[in-house]
């Protein structure tokens, strides 16, 4: 609260009888109310506040470099993504590659997962493996990469299209 120092009174005069000068009145407010109603409305912020949970997707990273994982070749989607933002996928080496738009990469890889699990007894063993070439934008990996998260996807890997397996493909 506030708090008025009180007046001199007539003793405090000094030695030769001449009176002091008067000081002036000083106003003492008490801080400790305000710095308690901050801590509580910080705390109610703090309290009440919904965090949003960080977006994150899972890495699966094998230990060993050597290490190979053998799949049937009917069960793995190669994805081609190329620099000029055209992309192309097949299933198996006897498919030629056929191009692929990202608005349908979503709805495409949910209908070859339900095509792969008639094939196998109800479960999908469909891997997805995305070739991306080391020229194309990051954002057209990261955007393919959406689609696959949007489309439950949860088996695929992401490796490098090499010149080499480029040519195989698409010809020179």
């Amino acid at each position: 609260m506030a708090a008025v120092q009180g007046t001199q009174k007539a003793s405090d005069r000094n030695k030769e009888g001449a009176k002091k000068k008067k000081p002036r009145n000083q106003v003492f407010i008490d801080m400790t109310p305000m710095v308690d109603i901050a801590f509580l409305l910080l705390i109610f912020f703090m309290v009440t506040t919904v965090f949003r949970a960080p977006q994150t997707m899972e890495l699966n990273i094998p230990p060993d470099k050597d290490d190979k994982v053998e799949i049937a070749e009917s069960n793995v989607l190669l994805i081609y993504m190329l620099d000029d933002d055209r992309m192309f996928w097949q299933i198996g080496r006897d498919m030629t590659p056929e191009e692929l738009t990202l608005d349908d990469v979503q709805e495409f890889i949910k209908e070859k997962e339900v095509e792969n699990a008639d094939l196998h007894d109800g479960e999908s063993k469909l891997v997805t493996l995305v070739m991306i070439q080391r020229t194309s934008p990051y954002e057209q990996m990261v955007n393919v990469m959406d689609e696959l998260q949007l489309g439950a996807i949860d088996r695929f890997s992401i490796t490098v299209l090499e010149q080499d397996k480029y040519e195989e493909v698409f010809g020179s």
